[in-house]
């Protein structure tokens, strides 16, 4: 693996994560062969059609990327995902993580509210 890039594995979720500099995306795009073919010889599948390729470019000129290919078939580049329950999104702006966290957290407190109400007693 090169130094630049890491792998970041989470149950059955695999991440790469590669530092492109000079523009050079060589150690990169062979990282994701590199696991392709590993996959491939020990009998596991790469859903293509789930995974995505992020870009977060801190360039001033920022210029198009070329997609990734696995099997043949070309990686969407997405502007946002989720990476263990937080959203990313390519500026780092962090307002779609903080709504839906916000979400959750009312919908949660929803239902303490109605727990509340019911007057249940405590559990024994």
């Amino acid at each position: 693996m090169h130094s630049s890039n890491h792998i970041i594995k989470f149950a059955d979720d695999m991440t790469v994560v590669g530092l492109i500099s000079k523009n050079d995306e060589s150690a990169y795009r062979e990282e994701v062969q590199r696991l392709t073919a590993w996959c491939e010889a020990n009998n596991l599948s790469l859903n293509v059609d789930k995974t995505k390729e992020m870009v977060v470019d801190f360039r001033r000129a920022q210029s198009d990327h070329s997609p990734l290919f696995i099997d043949g078939s070309p990686l969407e580049i997405v502007k946002s995902t989720k990476f263990l329950g937080i959203h990313l999104v390519e500026n780092f702006i962090w307002s779609l993580s903080t709504s839906s966290i916000t979400k959750k957290t009312q919908q949660r407190l929803y239902f303490l509210r109605k727990l509340s109400k019911a007057h249940l007693p405590p559990p024994s």
